[in-house]
């Protein structure tokens, strides 16, 4: 089945909402997914969606793009991260839905729609794999493929109340998936509804994934001697920063505080990201800026891009430059990881903000400023995004962001299922 500009809003909203049981219909429709397969009755297997960045043997890889759906061939072989989930006991529900080409931060998309916040409506759902969060938070999946290559999977798991993990730069394959940054900040990683949903979407990743989850429990299987570095960012909503240091006080981690000198260099791998990424989108989606069915909010962000794309990556020199600041910013990383085990830090600097219709590309450039996020992906190290309690705002939850050294994935998802265990959030 598929979902796009011409089904009935009524119609779609009944079909998913039948899927998983709601009492209701939901109105508008998720539009979470571009195409969509309803499990067979009975089928108690997990529900896996695929972002439409990811090649599926036989399908258009649409990059949530109105050209790329008319114009591209369906895919003749499935992307190389996929292989694990085509095994038996998994039934691959669809494709989700993303921001166009996924630049947009938002997780807006003008052609196949907006996926819906399942928290708030009104509210964004954040970007690029604004799909995988609203399908996981309907219901509509139990894990759900994103990629991140500025935060492509935290900051919609942040806004729709979810948890996603980005992963360690090549450690899962991008061979087959649409490029955004490839050689800088691309990865492919799961989203879920908690901890233990995103521990079953890594073993579809990551072949010995399960062992090194036991490892990581057995190591530290409470909080004590767990060493946390809290990273307070000037600029960040009261309530969120509150919410973060409660949500590690709960858990009982040994709280760290991390200096001026690392904000300063934290900072500047922000600035550093936000560049190499804005160029990036510029330079491989160039091709198709002026193609019909390129929508205006993507043409913008590459149009920004070309900008970026000019002077930082005009010469060789500028190039270097900008690989040796990405270097130290490892450096800085790998010594404040021999005192503390993980970092932590909001995933957004305020609560997701509500649509925006007008003047889209503005929009855009103002929400990417709201994320905290692009850092890690400079870096090239992973990152945990988990729902935690907020008060005193329109959302009830924020996210909790934790940083691990390269290849920690098993450690972030013990410290994250320890966070879980103090609190309660639903």
């Amino acid at each position: 089945m598929k979902i796009g500009r011409s089904l009935a809003a009524g119609g779609l909203a009944l079909v998913l909402v039948g899927c998983v049981g709601f009492q209701k219909p939901v109105t508008p429709p998720p539009h979470a997914f571009i195409s969509y397969r309803t499990p067979d009755p009975g089928d108690k297997s997990l529900r896996l969606g695929v972002k439409d960045l990811i090649d599926m043997k036989g399908e258009v890889t649409s990059a949530g793009s109105e050209y790329l759906s008319k114009h591209a061939k369906p895919a003749v072989r499935d992307a190389e991260c996929l292989r694990f989930a085509r095994r038996d006991g998994v039934t691959i529900v669809g494709k989700t839905n993303l921001s166009e080409f996924a630049i947009g931060v938002s997780g807006s998309n003008d052609y196949f729609g907006t996926p819906v916040n399942p928290l708030a409506p009104d509210r964004v759902p954040g970007g690029s794999s604004s799909g995988s969060a609203s399908a996981v938070g309907f219901g509509l999946a139990d894990v759900a493929l994103g990629t991140d290559t500025a935060g492509s999977i935290r900051v919609p798991a942040a806004c729709c109340g979810i948890a996603g993990l980005k992963t360690t730069f090549g450690l899962i394959s991008i061979k087959g998936v649409y490029p955004i940054s490839p050689n800088y900040l691309d990865t492919v990683g799961p989203m879920a509804k908690d901890v233990k949903g995103l521990v079953a979407g890594m073993e579809l990743l990551q072949a010995n994934f399960a062992s090194l989850y036991a490892q990581a429990r057995e190591a530290h299987p409470t909080a004590k001697g767990v060493r946390i570095g809290l990273l307070r960012v000037p600029g960040t909503d009261p309530a969120i920063s509150r919410a973060v240091e409660a949500a590690l006080a709960r858990a009982g981690f040994q709280v760290v505080p991390l200096d001026k000198t690392f904000l300063k260099a934290w900072k500047k791998a922000q600035s550093n990201g936000n560049l190499v990424a804005a160029a990036a989108s510029y330079y491989n989606n160039r091709t198709l800026q002026k193609e019909q069915g390129v929508r205006r909010r993507a043409k913008v962000a590459m149009s920004f891009g070309k900008l970026v794309f000019g002077w930082l990556f005009d010469s060789e020199e500028k190039r270097d430059a900008a690989i040796a600041e990405r270097d130290a910013w490892r450096e800085t990383l790998h010594q404040t990881f021999e005192n503390v085990d993980a970092i932590a830090l909001p995933v957004l600097q305020h609560v997701p903000p509500r649509r925006n219709y007008i003047l889209p590309g503005v929009f855009e450039g103002l929400f990417l400023g709201l994320q905290y996020t692009v850092a890690v992906n400079y870096a090239g190290v992973p990152a945990l995004a988990i729902p935690i309690p907020l008060k005193g705002r329109a959302i009830p939850v924020t996210s909790l962001q934790l940083i691990g050294p390269p290849d920690s994935e098993a450690e972030l998802l013990n410290i994250g299922r320890l966070v879980e265990r103090s609190q309660q959030i639903r």
